[in-house]
């Protein structure tokens, strides 16, 4: 029983935890990594990364730099806050509803003067 308990507990040491690392931390790596005068190997074993993630990394460094060299001259992508951004989509909905009620309110006006009723 004893072998049992210890294959477990390797087990539960083997699993890895997942990392979450800092966008200055990425840029890091991927910057050492690009140098060239150090094996990628080296780097990656003392960050505790694999090859794949080093693709990842570099391939979020290309998207980055993608979005922010098309950025035309002048303009700057803003970011909303999360407040603002409810309160737009909120008032859009306000709006949507009010337009839904005129519309339907506008087809009944229009039956009335077409001519529906029987009375003429």
């Amino acid at each position: 029983m004893n072998k049992s308990n210890s294959s477990d507990d390797s087990r539960k040491n083997a699993v890895k935890k997942r990392r979450i690392m800092s966008a200055d931390k990425k840029f890091q790596i991927y910057l050492e990594a690009q140098e060239g005068n150090k094996p990628v190997g080296e780097l990656l074993r003392r960050e505790g990364l694999y090859s794949t993630d080093l693709a990842r990394i570099r391939q979020q460094v290309k998207e980055g730099a993608l979005q922010r060299l098309s950025a035309k001259p002048g303009q700057k992508q803003g970011q909303v806050s999360t407040e603002a951004y409810q309160a737009i989509k909120d008032e859009l909905e306000q709006k949507e509803r009010a337009l839904a009620d005129l519309s339907v309110e506008l087809a009944i006006l229009r039956k009335k003067t077409s001519g529906g009723s029987w009375d003429r």
